[in-house]
C-alpha cells in the first residue's frame, strides 16, 4: 500500500469513530431522567395556644348521710311506718314500741311521787319545798317549851329554888327535844331529796314513752328494713339503715402529683357508665389533711352543684380533674398531621424543602393538634395539603397559605 492510501484509510477510520461518538453522545442526552418538579402544597403557621391540663382519676358516689335507726326502749315492734325504697321525713314517726308496760310504769312513779309529797304535806306538781310539816312544827313547840324550863330552871338553881339534880333533868329534857327537831328538819330535806329522785324517775319513764315513737332523724330513704311488726327487739337494736342522697358526695384519690391543684372550692367535672354521654359537676368541700401512706393518694370529697336522680349512691365514675387552665402549647392544623401504619407524622417548609416531624401521638381540640415540647416553634410553616405524597427532604413550592 502506498503513503497516499494509508493516509486516506486513516482519515476514513476517525471519520467513523467520531460518527459513532456523535451519536452515543446525543442518545444519551436523549434518555436521561429530567429533574423531578417541586411539589405544590399549601402552608399554615404553627400558633402558641393555652389548652386545659387536666388528669382523669376514678371516684365513686357516696350518700351524703348514712345512720341506722333504733329504739332506746326494749319491746315490741307495733308498727312500722315505711319500707324498703321508701322515702321519710325529717320527724316522721317510723316505728312504734307497744307502750303498755311503760304506761304502767308511769302511773307507778306517779303514785310513788304523790305518796312521797304527801308525808310531808306537799304538793306533788309543786316546785317549792315547804319550810315546815306537821310533825316538825310539834317537835319545835316541844323544844320551845322545853327551852323555857330550861331557862327558868338555870336562874332557880342559883337561889338554890330547884335542886341540882331536877336541874339536870330539865336540861337534858330540853336537849332531847331540841335534838328531836334537828331531826324532824333533817327529814324535810331527806324527803325532799327523795321526791327529786322520784320526779327524775317520772322524767325518765316519760322519755321512755316518748322514745317508743322512733322518728327518722332526716329526709331520707330506707336502704334497709331490719326488723318486722311484731317482733320482740332490745334497746339499740337497727329497726331501719336510712340514707340521704341529696346532696351526693364524689368521693375520689388524688395521685401525688396532682395534689398541688386541688383545693377547697376547686370543681370536678365527672361522667358516669350510668348515664352516658353526660358530664356532671361537683365542688370539693373537704380534704384529708395527709395522704395515704400506702397507695400515696389524697382523699377527697365534692358536693354535687345539682342533684340528678339518674345518679345513685355507689355508682363508680371517671372524674376530671383540671391541673391548669391556660397551659401554653405549640399547635398546628389537624391537616397538617398524617397518620399511617400508627405513625403521626407532619412536614415543616424550611428554605424550599419539606422536613419531616415524627410525634407519638395525636391532641387534638377545635381543629388543631398539640405538639409535644420542642417539636416545633410557634410560627413555623407547616404543610397542609398534598401531606401523604411528601417526603423528608423532598422539594417542594408554596402555592398557598
Amino acid at each position: 500500500m502506498t503513503q497516499r492510501h494509508a493516509i486516506i484509510s486513516l482519515l476514513c477510520g476517525a471519520e467513523i469513530i467520531l460518527a459513532g461518538c456523535g451519536r452515543s453522545s446525543a442518545d444519551a442526552s436523549a434518555t436521561a431522567p429530567k429533574a423531578a418538579a417541586p411539589l405544590s402544597v399549601g402552608v399554615a403557621k404553627t400558633e402558641a395556644r393555652s389548652v386545659e391540663r387536666s388528669l382523669m382519676v376514678t371516684g365513686t358516689l357516696q350518700p351524703d348521710e348514712t345512720t341506722t335507726v333504733s329504739s332506746e326502749v326494749a319491746g315490741r315492734i307495733a308498727d312500722l311506718a315505711a319500707d324498703f325504697g321508701q322515702s321519710v321525713k325529717k320527724g316522721q314517726v317510723v316505728a312504734r314500741i307497744d307502750t303498755q308496760e311503760l304506761a304502767l310504769q308511769l302511773e307507778r312513779s306517779r303514785a310513788t311521787l304523790a305518796q312521797a309529797a304527801a308525808r310531808i304535806g306537799m304538793d306533788p306538781d309543786s316546785e317549792t319545798a315547804p319550810e315546815s310539816t306537821p310533825l316538825s312544827r310539834q317537835a319545835k313547840a316541844q323544844m320551845e317549851d322545853a327551852r323555857s324550863k330550861y331557862e327558868n330552871a338555870s336562874k332557880l338553881v342559883k337561889t338554890g329554888d330547884v335542886s341540882q339534880e331536877r336541874f339536870t333533868e330539865i336540861e337534858k329534857a330540853y336537849r332531847a327535844r331540841q335534838a328531836g327537831y334537828e331531826a324532824t328538819v333533817d327529814d324535810l330535806r331527806t324527803q325532799m331529796a327523795l321526791i327529786r329522785q322520784l320526779r327524775a324517775d317520772l322524767k325518765l319513764v316519760e322519755k321512755r314513752l316518748k322514745d317508743a315513737a322512733v322518728v327518722a332523724p332526716f329526709d331520707g330513704i330506707v336502704q334497709v328494713k331490719h326488723v318486722s311488726a311484731g317482733q320482740y327487739i332490745k334497746e339499740n337494736v337497727p329497726i331501719y339503715t336510712l340514707m340521704k342522697t341529696n346532696p351526693l358526695r364524689l368521693r375520689v384519690e388524688v395521685p401525688e402529683s396532682a395534689v398541688s391543684s386541688l383545693r377547697v372550692g376547686t370543681s370536678l367535672a365527672f361522667s358516669t357508665e350510668a348515664v352516658p354521654g353526660e358530664e356532671f359537676s361537683a365542688v370539693v368541700r373537704e380534704l384529708n389533711p395527709s395522704l395515704d401512706n400506702r397507695s400515696r393518694t389524697l382523699a377527697a370529697e365534692a358536693r354535687l352543684l345539682k342533684n340528678d336522680p339518674r345518679l345513685k349512691p355507689g355508682s363508680f365514675v371517671q372524674v376530671r380533674l383540671v391541673a391548669n387552665r391556660a397551659f401554653p402549647v405549640v399547635a398546628v392544623p389537624r391537616a397538617a398531621v398524617y397518620t399511617v401504619a400508627g405513625l403521626n407524622k407532619f412536614f415543616t417548609i424550611e428554605n424550599g424543602k419539606a422536613v419531616e416531624h415524627k410525634i407519638p401521638e395525636i391532641l387534638a381540640s377545635n381543629g388543631w393538634v398539640e405538639m409535644p415540647e420542642g417539636v416545633v416553634t410557634a410560627g413555623a410553616m407547616v404543610a397542609v395539603t398534598n401531606v401523604p405524597m411528601l417526603t423528608d427532604g423532598a422539594a417542594v413550592a408554596v402555592v398557598q397559605k
